[in-house]
């Protein structure tokens, strides 16, 4: 699995000069650059004219750029990929929403490369749809180039008429089965965004439920969410102790010739290690782009 930090995916109107500018100060891990749902119909255009401006403009830094496309059952979608594969600086990766099936990602992926896509353009997808949750695990295993995911669950909730409780129940099915699908396939899979603005409380506690169920980080709809997000999906200084110890103690105890070790009252084995080494090469990484 990647190292590469993604604790906090921050979504940017692609439509807002503003916010394209003010997103290369932020300390987010990566941007959204959205042509889709926070885009007015009649600024579509406007914004895919924007983002390609901003691209070629650079300056994000180490930040990793996904272009959120409409979708492809739009006019707007077959634009939004043909705009993509003639900018002059390509994005890291590409968002589609509203996949239903397996067929969806391979149809959408078989569209940006006919229309000239470069190979370092990563794919990503968005689960918001009822169906798309049904289907996750053919969905997650659909396309090589298909490397990660981001939960919808506004859409999910209008939808299914799912509402937005502190404890997120009637979503915890798909987000269990989407980290599931993600991890049988070696996909990144981002948290769905907490819409209250104004409970700090509520935010830390969605992003430590989100990154207790598996996720790798947590999609964002203002910069002053991105604090919490980058503390809450980053390891800490007693994490990283115990991750050491872990190896330690593995270290010494294969040295013995025993596979297993008790450390701290707890047993240790080979995929306790595994993870430890995981969590210490994103918190190098995290400090390495910090400094």
């Amino acid at each position: 699995m990647t190292t590469r930090p993604r604790r906090s995916l921050l979504y940017m109107p692609g439509s807002n000069p503003r916010a394209l500018d003010k997103a290369r100060s932020l300390l987010a891990d990566g941007l959204i650059l959205d042509m889709e749902d926070s885009v007015a119909p009649e600024a579509k255009s406007l914004a895919r004219e924007q983002i390609a401006a901003a691209l070629k403009t650079g300056g994000y830094g180490h930040r990793e750029l996904i272009v959120r496309i409409n979708a492809l059952s739009t006019d707007w979608g077959a634009q939004d990929i043909k705009a993509i594969c003639e900018f002059p600086t390509a994005p890291d990766a590409v968002l589609i929403p509203k996949i239903d099936s397996a067929k969806n990602v391979i149809d959408a992926i078989a569209a940006f490369e006919s229309a000239g896509c470069p190979e370092s353009v990563d794919m990503w997808i968005m689960a918001e749809t009822p169906l798309c949750i049904l289907n996750i695990a053919e969905i997650a295993a659909a396309h090589p180039r298909l490397r990660g995911m981001v939960l919808g669950t506004s859409d999910l909730s209008k939808d299914t008429r799912v509402r937005h409780t502190p404890d997120r129940l009637g979503f915890i099915a798909a987000l269990n089965l989407c980290v599931y699908a993600a991890r049988a396939h070696g996909l990144t899979v981002i948290d769905g965004v907490q819409l209250d603005l104004e409970n700090d409380e509520l935010l830390h506690a969605s992003c430590e439920q989100g990154r207790d169920l598996g996720f790798d980080g947590k999609s964002l709809i203002h910069p002053n969410q991105i604090a919490a997000a980058n503390t809450v999906f980053a390891p800490d200084e007693a994490e990283i102790v115990a991750a050491k110890g872990i190896i330690k103690a593995f270290e010494e105890a294969l040295a013995q010739g025993k596979g297993v070790v008790v450390v701290n009252g707890r047993l240790v084995e080979n995929l306790h290690v595994e993870e430890a080494k995981r969590q210490i090469a994103l918190a190098a990484t995290i400090a390495q782009l910090s400094g």
